[in-house]
Parts: C-alpha cells; sequence; structure tokens
C-alpha cells in the first residue's frame, strides 16, 4: 500500500513505530496531489515548499524522542475560510483575492501543535454560501458535484489526496460533500471547537469539524481540536476532551431513533434501502431501533433560511455595496436577498429555534442518537437545478442536499455521517447519526462499530483513471 492509500489511523501507527516517516508520507502525499488535481479542482493553494518543511521537522522530532501522538507528521487539508498566517485565505472569492492572514486560526494553531503538516488549502463554494462548490468535480464522477461547501476538503480526502482534512458546517457543508464522496465528516456540538480564525457564513449555525476516510480517524482528529477559546464568545468553557474508540463492536442496549417522518421523505429508493439496511445492520449488533417522529419538521427550512439568510447579509454588508461585482451572481443574490429579511422575521426564526431545540431535547432523551439518510440522493450531475420526484413534485438541487442536514444546524447537536453503500452506477450513499449536545462519544461509538462490522477501511475514490 502506497502511503497516501493510508488511513489516519494507519499512517499514525506507522509514523510512531518508525515504519514510514512524516517525509515519505507528505513526498506522497504531494504527488497524488500533482496527479490529481487536474481532474479534480479541490486545492486553491498547494503550499509543497511549506509542507516538506514540517514534515522534515516532524521526522527530527519524531526520531529524537519527541513525539506528540497521532497526528504528529499526518499531512492534512484546510478549508479556505481558515486562516494561516503569511497564507491567503480568500473564501474562493475575487472579494478576497488579495487577503493574506495575518495570524492562526484556532484551530490550526492546535492542529501545529499536535505536529501536524499543512498541505494546503482546499476550495469551498463562495464564502461557504453554496452546496455544490463549482469549482471542484465529485472524486467518484467528475460530471458530477463534490457538494459543498466543504467540497474541496471531502474530495481530496476522498482521492488520497489529503489524510484529513478541516470544513465548516452551517446547513450541512461538511455532511453533504461527505456523504457525495463517500468520506466521513463530523459536525461537532455548536460551540465544542473555536471558530476564531474562521470566516463566517452564520455565525449561530457556523461549526468546524473534519473530513476523514474512517470514523477512527474523526475521533483522531475532533480531539485534537477541542477545548475553550476565549477569543471564540460561542465557544462552550470545557477541557480539552479524547474520544477514545475500542474495537469493540457490541451496541448493546443503544437506542436508536428511526425517523417515521421527515427523514424519509422524498428520499431515493437506493439511498432508503441503504440507511435501512445499515439500520438493520446496527440492529445485528445488538441496538434497539426505535420509532421517532420529528419535531417541528414542517418550520426547519424556513427557520434554516430565516437564520443563515440575514447573518451572512450582516457579515457581508459593506463589501456587498462596494463591490457587488467581484461576487459570483448565485452568492450575490443570496447575500442581496438577505437585505429584504425584516428584524420581526428573523426573531420568529430565532423563535422558532428555541422551541426545536427544546423538542430535540425531549427526543434525544428517549433514543441515544438518531439514524438517517444525510442527503435524500447522490451527487447530482453538474450544472443540474432541480430533482423531480416520484409523486411530480421538485425541488432545487441546493434545497434537497440542505432539507436533511439543517436540523442539526439549527438544534447544534453532534452529526456524524459516514458510507453505507452506492447506488446502481457506483456513487456514494450516506447514512448520518444524529446525538445530544455534547453526545460526540455516542455517535462515534455507533459509526464506528458499524464501520468496524462491514469492514470499512476508507475506500479510495478512484480519479480518472490515475494509478
Amino acid at each position: 500500500m502506497r502511503p497516501f492509500e493510508l488511513t489516519l489511523t494507519q499512517a499514525a501507527a506507522a509514523v510512531e513505530e518508525g515504519e514510514l516517516s512524516p517525509l515519505e508520507l507528505t513526498t506522497s502525499l504531494l504527488e497524488r496531489i500533482d496527479a490529481v488535481e487536474r481532474h479534480l479542482g479541490a486545492y486553491v493553494t498547494v503550499a509543497s515548499e511549506a509542507a516538506r518543511g514540517s514534515a522534515a521537522r516532524a521526522e527530527r522530532d519524531i526520531t529524537a524522542g519527541r513525539y506528540r501522538g497521532p497526528l504528529h507528521g499526518i499531512p492534512f487539508g484546510l478549508k479556505d475560510l481558515i486562516d494561516v498566517a503569511g497564507m491567503p485565505t480568500t473564501a474562493s472569492s475575487r472579494v478576497r483575492a488579495a487577503h493574506v492572514a495575518q495570524a492562526d486560526s484556532t484551530v490550526a494553531t492546535r492542529l501545529f501543535e499536535a505536529g501536524a503538516v499543512l498541505l494546503g488549502k482546499t476550495h469551498t463554494h463562495e464564502f461557504a454560501y453554496g452546496l455544490t462548490t463549482p469549482q471542484t468535480r465529485n472524486a467518484w464522477d467528475p460530471g458530477r458535484v463534490a457538494g459543498g461547501s466543504s467540497g474541496g476538503s471531502a474530495v481530496a480526502v476522498a482521492a488520497g489526496a489529503a489524510t484529513f482534512a478541516l470544513g465548516t458546517d452551517t446547513g450541512g457543508s461538511i455532511r453533504v460533500p461527505a456523504a457525495l464522496n463517500g468520506v466521513v465528516g463530523l459536525k461537532p456540538t455548536y460551540g465544542l471547537i473555536s471558530r476564531h480564525g474562521v470566516i463566517p457564513l452564520s455565525w449561530s449555525l457556523d461549526h468546524v469539524g473534519p473530513l476523514t476516510r474512517t470514523v477512527q480517524d474523526a475521533a483522531l482528529v475532533l480531539s485534537a481540536l477541542t477545548g475553550h477559546d476565549p477569543e471564540d464568545p460561542a465557544c462552550l468553557p470545557t477541557a480539552p476532551r479524547d474520544y477514545p474508540l475500542t474495537h469493540d463492536g457490541d451496541l448493546k442496549g443503544l437506542r436508536i431513533g428511526v425517523p417515521v417522518n421527515y427523514y424519509f421523505d422524498h428520499v431515493s429508493p437506493e439511498v432508503e434501502a441503504a440507511v435501512r439496511t445499515a439500520l438493520a445492520q446496527m440492529s445485528d449488533l445488538g441496538a434497539d431501533l426505535v420509532e421517532v417522529e420529528i419535531p417541528m419538521a414542517q418550520y426547519v427550512q424556513a427557520a434554516q433560511w430565516g437564520l443563515m439568510v440575514p447573518e451572512a447579509t450582516a457579515y457581508h454588508e459593506r463589501t456587498l455595496r462596494s463591490v457587488p461585482e467581484l461576487y459570483t451572481p448565485d452568492v450575490r443574490i443570496l447575500l442581496e436577498a438577505g437585505e429584504l429579511v425584516s428584524a420581526g422575521d428573523y426573531l420568529r426564526a430565532q423563535r422558532a429555534r428555541t422551541l426545536m431545540r427544546q423538542e430535540w431535547a425531549e427526543m434525544l432523551d428517549r433514543v441515544d442518537v438518531i439514524a438517517a439518510p444525510t442527503v435524500p440522493m447522490t451527487a447530482a450531475k453538474t450544472g443540474q437545478e432541480v430533482v423531480e420526484w416520484p409523486d411530480g413534485t421538485t425541488e432545487s438541487v441546493s434545497d434537497a442536499y440542505v432539507r436533511l442536514s439543517a436540523p442539526a444546524n439549527i438544534t447544534g447537536v453532534p452529526a456524524l455521517t459516514l458510507p453505507v453503500g452506492r447506488d446502481h452506477v457506483g456513487l456514494p450513499i450516506g447514512m448520518q447519526l444524529i446525538g445530544p449536545p455534547m453526545g460526540e462519544a455516542v455517535v462515534l461509538r455507533a459509526g464506528h462499530a458499524y464501520e468496524a462490522a462491514r469492514n470499512q477501511h476508507g475506500a479510495l475514490a478512484p480519479v480518472g483513471g490515475v494509478k
């Protein structure tokens, strides 16, 4: 197995045992980027020279007995909303084409302290305001969308062009591209991970989290990112946490909520079949499947857009007036629409969120996790704007992708997506596990047990025939 093919867990073990050097691993990843990037467009910036220098330092430290842990010497990508001192943070937008960060974001600082090696910045849908990341192509089929807005991060991980990556999630922007590209994505509890030094889309909905090849990998990255940060007012006053996962696949006693409404409405038959098969397999591992009704489901999309749209416009107010022509048309339209949202509508969305959080807390008292499709369909074809469902109703691609992921953003609860199969043309299907606030341990445990039972080890996407 070539170094770039290793999962984070596998690479970390090889580095710790002295079987693989960080420089060898990083060189393999950089060569992989050179081979596949023309097919994918995952990266905005590749910092080859800096990455090799960081890898060489990691190698010297480890050789000298200063091993820092499982991320030491491991190469990763960062979504181009996340600051690293001396590097551009463009948000994949002409608006910030000349911007260079003056300081590291908190998450970058924590990864550097853990010894991780930055490969470069990955593409986002402009300012994270979209669900397709049009600059980037799906790792499994370049004629289909990557998903957004963390499309570059998901594609890089799926293609073996990053051992792991960070993304952001405001309405599903980690989980949607993770599901469409067959990787693992974790949106943590709101406030668990600092967003200091990360360009916001919507302050009250934004989360930072990892994209990885396996659930075990996600737990390792999450462990490096937690802990209070006074620079982010929303960051919870919690101590750093570890998320150790055992190889015990027993889910005996775990109560898995299976929605009877909302999450299986307007979902493709192949997606529904794959998720229900995964649920049956988790039942075989000892989990108890419990039917649950999703509360206030009819208000989800109105609350999501009612919060996100005005908050996004507030952040962009100055540049929207001074350089509107630099925004892409789809993002500019959304930002201009935000100026039409009244204070009353925004406050009603806030009230709906408060009620929804209360109702979800009561539901999650009765079960340990909710299991459901991550997205209602696999990757749409590039340029496709509308989905037509069997009952004759239609839905925009963006609305379809955000519909099942938004509830976890509104309520702030953790949600993990992992691959559970492929459709008839080989495109990945994702299932999400949603837990109570600060319930990362339980969603990771459930996902890891399912993954281990299926003997999944993070299959790489076949990219353009590149070996």
